[in-house]
């Protein structure tokens, strides 16, 4: 336990560093950007998470396309800004964050958890920002060789493993993780408070814990040649929704089984009941619209539109599957109206599914909300 604090000590020190640098984006003036033209100049794109989760994976591929496409060309720069799984940096930007278009910020299903389950420590609200991309993406969980070697063989046989997660927090997308593996009756020991996704898989690479997810884009990125080399072993996606609202496999993993087909092999039985409604509930929420990136809502409607323009020239560019696939995954990518309507879904849900959620926090986590 001592090695894993001090990883943990390392990772906080990393992130310290990291704060230091966001610091710089406090002092653009709101002024910079009065016009669409944004010639010479720099923009600011805040990741709430540490360098290498999802989120930061998009970001990244997608910011010198988005120079290229906005007028003028201007330099798109990546700035980490992790902690509270998110919520940090979310709040900063509801509160501080420009509104002349010289900063873009990005969310995640740990952005919108917490919004959706009224966690104090949220100090924002998802009404006041406008999104200019939507990105639907999948999961994968894994684990180490052993473990996951016997676990395709026969995954009762593991159940009883002392599992320890790295996770960000029980009301973060981890949730979704989380609740899955309670179903299947794992014992799962989280380890609470790391800043990002990629933190956690630093932990697993490291051997500190033995089961991991990633979402997609960091999944295909980072984990996959973790798999190439035999060192990890993908048990489970998530899965995706079908046009009749059934959670079937992910096209972009469709070697590995589901969370709902792995619950049949365990259980002899499809997954029903209130756990299953809220776990569907919140895996619709939380994938569906899972990394938006966003703009505020006073911004110029001009400089909205421009950027929302800009994503969709990327996006219809016919090669962007080919370009995009290896990074962020074949998954469904929006701007516009629709992107405001994957929002809606990603911000509303049954209020029976959040109770049941928060209940379930309680008697698991002690978390109360």
């Amino acid at each position: 336990m001592n090695v894993i604090l001090k990883i943990i000590n390392r990772l906080k020190f990393a992130c310290f560093l990291s704060a230091i640098a966001f610091n710089a984006l406090l002092i653009i003036p709101n002024s910079v950007f009065a016009e669409a033209n944004f010639t010479g100049k720099t923009i600011k794109w805040v990741v709430p998470f540490s360098p290498g989760g999802g989120a930061d994976v998009l970001a990244r591929f997608y910011a010198p396309l988005l120079s290229q496409e906005l007028p003028g060309k201007p330099n798109v720069e990546v700035f980490n800004m992790p902690g509270a799984g998110s919520t940090k940096g979310a709040n900063w930007f509801s509160s501080q964050g420009p509104i002349d278009g010289s900063v873009i910020f990005s969310t995640s299903g740990s952005t919108q958890f917490p919004f959706l389950l009224d966690d104090p420590r949220v100090k924002y609200n998802y009404k006041d920002w406008e999104v200019i991309l939507a990105s639907s993406t999948g999961g994968v969980a894994y684990l180490p060789k052993e473990l996951g070697d016997k676990w395709n063989i026969d995954p009762s046989s593991v159940l009883n493993t002392n599992f320890i997660f790295a996770s960000q927090g029980a009301t973060r997308l981890d949730l979704i993780p989380l609740l899955a593996w309670n179903m299947l009756g794992m014992e799962v020991e989280p380890i609470f408070g790391i800043k990002g996704r990629a933190d956690g898989r630093l932990m697993f690479e490291r051997g500190y814990v033995n089961i991991d997810y990633q979402t997609s884009s960091s999944f295909l990125s980072k984990v996959q040649p973790l798999v190439d080399k035999g060192e990890a072993v993908p048990i489970m996606t998530w899965g995706v929704l079908d046009e009749l609202g059934s959670i079937v496999r992910d096209p972009n993993f469709p070697g590995i089984p589901t969370f709902r087909e792995v619950y049949v092999k365990i259980h002899g039985k499809e997954p029903s009941g209130d756990d299953w409604n809220a776990w569907k509930a919140f895996f619709i929420a939380g994938f569906s619209a899972q990394k938006m990136v966003v703009m505020n809502k006073t911004t110029n409607p001009e400089i909205i539109n421009v950027f929302s323009e800009a994503f969709k020239k990327i996006i219809d560019q016919e090669d962007f599957i080919e370009i995009s696939k290896n990074y962020l995954g074949v998954y469904h990518q929006s701007t516009g109206s629709e992107a405001r309507r994957f929002k809606e879904i990603a911000t509303q849900i049954d209020s029976k599914a959040i109770a049941w959620i928060k209940d379930w926090l309680k008697m698991s986590y002690d978390v109360e909300l």
